[in-house]
């Protein structure tokens, strides 16, 4: 099998050679302790990334992969990576990224898509957020109509036709979408107060938001789907804290659940089979409403956050999950990894449609000796399942 059946077969519940050798992502901290420790250099190094920035595995590959991600995945002879399809689905024209006060440790700094934020030179914590692009209703409707048309042009890359032509002939799972969903991209337009605030004070505010974003995304979808065929559909969201969502399951129905089903049925009805939300955190009390919604799978699954993978399966069967593996014990040791791994892996293997993958991106304070016996070992667990 190829990388593209044995994906579609293991998130099918059907039979397959093995579950993927895929991996989530690494903190780039965590490369250059990993290239000092051991790990073989053949494509590259990290460059002037930052070690907060992240490369990312094959669960996250777009079509061009950073030269970190290459090294590792040669290392462990990983199978080829999700790739996406390369549609601009957000803003077009984007923010012209400016730093606009350099300090010692620090900048403050626009993004691509408008958020005005503070963060260090070295990523080594997370930005803080100043402001977002959209500060009245007058803001949001000026950005609706300068750069949320739903049209394809300067949405896609110069060599489209040729991707097409590839995209025909692919041995590895195509994804559309990503980078975007619908309280992801809300809290880009707000900033993460602003926008719980205006679910309570400005509700007709978010509920515009987000029913525009559903019928940008159909219509954009729908023209992008009329060209090619797609493995899986994405949507991002990061909407959860470490003990619960951030917002209610109540105000999830009121407002997400809409155009979610709005959302999912045109994608549906282009034979997507897979459509797979992004959220980290805890989403316990959300996984119904997701699956209502028209969501098919979740990932990463944060053990800290009290996400459990076997838990999980016994309460959804059929739920497609990808990751559960805890990031904290491949710094523990090999006792801790082989106890982590026993526990979830087997198991969840027979039971189908899981990709086991860390929780998240691996931190600095996993060695490269600690990294590669949990790769090996999981690995092997794939292999001989």
């Amino acid at each position: 099998m190829n990388s593209r059946e044995r994906y579609l077969a293991v998130m099918n519940f059907e039979p397959a050679d093995h579950v993927p050798l895929w991996e989530f992502g690494y903190w780039i901290g965590a490369v250059r302790r990993w290239y000092r420790e051991g790990l073989p250099g053949r494509e590259g190094a990290t460059g002037d990334l930052a070690d907060g920035d992240i490369a990312r595995g094959e669960a996250l590959w777009w079509n061009e992969e950073k030269p970190p991600e290459l090294d590792i995945h040669a290392y462990f002879r990983h199978d080829p990576g999700m790739r996406h399809v390369m549609l601009n689905n957000f803003f077009t024209p984007k923010f012209v990224p400016e730093i606009l006060e350099d300090h010692d440790e620090s900048v403050i700094a626009r993004d691509e898509w408008g958020m005005v934020e503070s963060r260090r030179k070295d990523k080594s914590t997370l930005a803080h957020f100043i402001r977002g692009p959209v500060q009245s209703r007058e803001d949001w409707e000026r950005l609706k109509s300068e750069r949320l048309r739903p049209a394809l042009d300067g949405r896609l890359p110069a060599d489209w036709e040729r991707l097409k032509a590839e995209y025909r002939t692919r041995d590895y799972p195509l994804a559309l979408g990503g980078s975007q969903g619908f309280f992801g991209s809300a809290r880009r337009l707000l900033g993460e107060v602003p926008v719980l605030m205006a679910f309570h004070d400005q509700p007709e505010l978010i509920r515009d938001i987000m029913n525009s974003l559903a019928d940008f995304w159909c219509i954009l979808y729908d023209q992008v789907l009329n060209q090619i065929d797609v493995d899986l559909a994405l949507i991002w969201e990061d909407m959860c804290y470490k003990t619960a969502p951030l917002i209610s399951p109540a105000h999830f129905r009121e407002f997400m659940l809409g155009p979610y089903r709005k959302l999912t049925g045109v994608l549906r009805d282009h034979g997507i089979k897979v459509i797979l939300t992004d959220t980290d955190g805890n989403f316990w009390k959300l996984i119904p409403l997701f699956l209502e919604a028209g969501v098919t799978g979740l990932y990463p699954f944060e053990v800290a956050a009290g996400m459990d993978v076997v838990a999980v399966r016994e309460a959804f069967p059929k739920l497609q999950m990808l990751g559960g593996i805890d990031k904290r014990a491949l710094a523990a040791g090999r006792e801790a990894i082989d106890a982590e791994l026993n526990a979830k892996v087997p198991r969840l293997l027979r039971q189908g449609g899981f990709i086991p993958h860390v929780d998240h991106a691996v931190p600095p304070d996993v060695s490269w000796g600690n990294f590669r016996y949990y790769r090996e070992r999981l690995n092997a667990m794939i292999l001989s399942a």
